[in-house]
């Protein structure tokens, strides 16, 4: 199986159709190929796409203009971005991917906790892609919902069982096309702002209003930017595990930081300001209408680059909830990471998010649905978050028994359950509560009463990494760490290159 995986990996990086070799096992010093260098393109196309627009959406309809959106969620996300960033220095110090890491803290089979939460991320993430897309082209050409899912899944699907290698591939292929994609749409909204552009071929069909600026609205356009990339936390290490073992974290965390953060600013700005011009919810209809101001087929022009570009990241959230599900299924019964077994998990998501989508985009209430349970689902990753990073950088910095975390027996280093990550978890997630603010369109679904208390303003995702953070730590003062490090130094002089280094 060794042979055939270096193979597989060899033959991916000279070009040929193989699928990757690996799967949720350790990624050996010898096949980590990447460079340092493609680390913040990559992250750059995964939030430069038309869905991240839709982030911006969120400060027009609490009263913010273009400006205070830009700003409010150009803040959000910075912040949000450096959990996800921090998340990245583990792969290539690991060599895992993000959640088998998880098993530290949550022991062998206690991870299934997070492991819902993600996989459900995931998948949820493409439903509303879809969805979004179904409707979108509905409306613009007709399109009926088995045919978006055809020319969306299939590709992305296929993309997916290829692997890593691939998806870095097509971020690259990407991004040559969403830049000027991008570029020439912002320069067109940019342009439109001067007497006598754009603006006076229709590109606005509604006047620009007066300054908006108020502190609910900053705050709550600072927390759906900061969320947001706060969910892409659980993809980092999946993504990094092929870099070099001494990749130096430092500039990895800036590369993902910078790449992440600069398009997500730059899409929540645009999508401000095409929300509050346009006066349309549908960022696919506001991007053909920018496009037929152009010309008459600008607009099925940029409605259909806008999704190729698009295709890689669903990709990119097949492939990781691929991993997340073997992992949930190796917890409770033994995989075997074969080529195989990666092939049944990415048909097994497939072919979930592609009901559930087809289903959902027939309810009128559908999608309102699920952007409640995305939210539900945020408030499930934020304590994972906190107790991942708190473990890796302040309680175990890095030193991990790697062999350990595929071992199910009850002599695991790390345990079956692992009770100072669940506890730290659970304490996080109910002090959230009283946090959470959850509305459905203008109507309130759950709003707590602490947040009834600040205006309706969702700051749960704070707490929860406050607390499940300050728990986490304060409950592993009383683990012998030292015990812990020479147990895993005699694994490391029996297996050699399985180490993690001296840790930070």
């Amino acid at each position: 199986m060794q042979k055939s995986q270096q193979v597989s990996s060899a033959a991916a990086s000279a070009g040929k159709l193989e699928i990757e070799g690996r799967s949720i096992d350790f990624v050996p010093h010898n096949e980590r190929r990447d460079k340092l260098s493609t680390q913040g393109p990559f992250w750059f196309v995964g939030n430069f796409t038309f869905f991240t627009t839709t982030i911006g959406f969120v400060g027009p309809s609490v009263g913010l203009n273009p400006l205070w959106t830009a700003i409010a969620g150009t803040l959000g996300i910075m912040f949000g971005t450096l959990f996800m960033a921090f998340h990245g220095s583990q792969g290539p110090h690991l060599g895992l991917p993000q959640m088998i890491q998880s098993r530290a803290q949550f022991g062998y089979r206690g991870v299934i906790l997070v492991l819902f939460a993600t996989l459900f991320v995931f998948a949820g993430f493409n439903i509303v892609n879809l969805v979004l897309m179904m409707q979108g082209l509905n409306a613009l050409f007709h399109w009926l919902p088995i045919m978006v899912v055809a020319v969306v899944t299939v590709p992305s699907m296929l993309l997916a069982i290829l692997g890593h290698d691939w998806i870095h591939k097509t971020f690259k292929w990407s991004l040559y096309v969403s830049l000027p994609l991008y570029g020439a749409i912002t320069l067109a909204v940019m342009t439109s702002w001067l007497p006598g552009a754009l603006g006076a071929a229709g590109i606005h069909a509604q006047p620009m209003p007066a300054l908006g600026f108020n502190w609910t609205g900053v705050i709550t356009q600072f927390a759906a930017g900061a969320s947001y990339n706060i969910a892409y936390a659980p993809y980092v290490s999946d993504y990094t595990r092929y870099l070099p073992k001494h990749t130096r974290s430092g500039l990895l965390i800036l590369a993902v930081f910078l790449g992440a953060s600069l398009s997500g600013a730059w899409m929540i700005a645009l999508g401000g300001w095409l929300s509050v011009h346009l006066g349309t919810a549908d960022i696919l209809v506001a991007l053909n209408s920018v496009g037929s101001a152009v010309g008459t087929r600008g607009g099925a022009l940029v409605v259909a680059l806008a999704i190729l570009v698009f295709l890689p990241v669903i990709a990119m959230n097949i492939y990781s909830a691929k991993l997340t599900a073997i992992t949930g299924w190796d917890s409770f019964f033994k995989v075997k990471p074969t080529p195989k077994v990666r092939v049944w998990a990415i048909v097994f998501v497939v072919l979930l998010q592609s009901g559930v989508a087809i289903f959902i985009n027939s309810s009128s209430s559908g999608l309102s649905i699920l952007n409640i349970y995305l939210v539900v689902m945020l408030y499930f990753l934020v304590p994972w978050t906190a107790v991942n990073l708190t473990d890796y950088f302040f309680v175990r910095r890095g030193r991990y028994a790697i062999p350990h975390f595929f071992l199910p027996q009850k002599d695991n280093i790390y345990g079956l359950w692992g009770r100072r990550g669940l506890v730290a978890y659970l304490i996080g997630f109910v002090m959230m509560i009283p946090f959470f603010c959850i509305y459905n369109g203008p109507d309130p679904v759950f709003v707590g009463p602490m947040s009834r208390l600040m205006g309706n303003i969702d700051l749960a995702w704070l707490v929860g990494l406050i607390v499940s953070g300050t728990a986490y730590y304060l409950l592993c003062l009383s683990h012998d760490l030292p015990k812990e490090r020479e147990f895993i130094r005699r694994i490391e002089e029996h297996s050699p290159h399985l180490t993690t280094g001296d840790g930070w």
